[in-house]
């Protein structure tokens, strides 16, 4: 799948991708990072499905932003829709996991929020949600037992335990489908951990979840 493509592969099936929803501020640390707080539901947006892209393509950074930050995300495909799903019945719902990036304009966000405008360029631009191939549901037997990392140009910039989430991605899927309502093929990129920063042309970044998932992006 290249940059704008809305078809993923999870093991022998393909699903067209639906809604990306995004989930921000999931993890404590990076919540104090970015100077905010976590509050008593999920904070999500949406980026448009132009801005995936798999491994093995580019990430094309936008020439009107001078400051574009990798954030390291656990993603979650879903394989059957509803409305209004339980928390125990949510898992149920989930056809597969990737590794991805939710990439941000950080200067046109500080701007965006200073001005009360809503994120949308600063998160949504073409190529800003890398992913990595999925695994099937069944590779994950917990997916608040996980640990994925980020290294760019060989050094470690962030480490996940998906057990510091805030929100799980049961309670997730439950939120969103009340809210929004779920369908086949809808990914969330459920939120990343602290240690986000700058990426530029000629960088290499690496995701892995030792022995489920592995991604080696280049940035253009």
């Amino acid at each position: 799948m290249s940059a704008g493509s809305s078809t993923i592969r999870i093991g022998s099936d393909a699903l067209r991708v639906a809604n990306v929803f995004c989930v921000g501020r999931n993890y404590l640390a990076h919540a104090q990072e970015m100077g905010s707080t976590i509050g008593p539901e999920p904070m999500v947006f949406l980026k448009p499905s132009s801005a995936l892209v798999m491994e093995g393509e580019p990430l094309v950074l936008p020439d009107w932003s001078r400051e574009v930050h990798h954030e390291a995300e656990l993603v979650v495909a879903i394989g059957r829709g509803g409305r209004n799903i339980a928390v125990a019945e949510a898992l149920g719902h989930v056809a597969g996991y990737a590794l991805g990036l939710d990439l941000t304009a950080r200067d046109v966000q500080a701007v965006a929020k200073k001005t009360g405008n809503p994120w949308t360029l600063a998160k949504g631009f073409a190529g800003s949600a890398p992913l990595s191939a999925f695994v099937p549901v069944g590779a994950v037997a917990d997916p608040q037992r996980l640990e994925f990392t980020l290294h760019r140009n060989g050094e470690l910039k962030q480490h996940a335990r998906t057990q510091d989430m805030a929100f799980g991605v049961a309670t997730l899927i439950a939120w969103i489908s009340a809210r929004f309502g779920l369908q086949e093929g809808d990914l969330i990129f459920t939120g990343t951990p602290e240690g986000v920063g700058p990426i530029v042309s000629g960088d290499a970044l690496v995701l892995d979840a030792p022995g489920l998932l592995h991604a080696e992006f280049r940035v253009a």
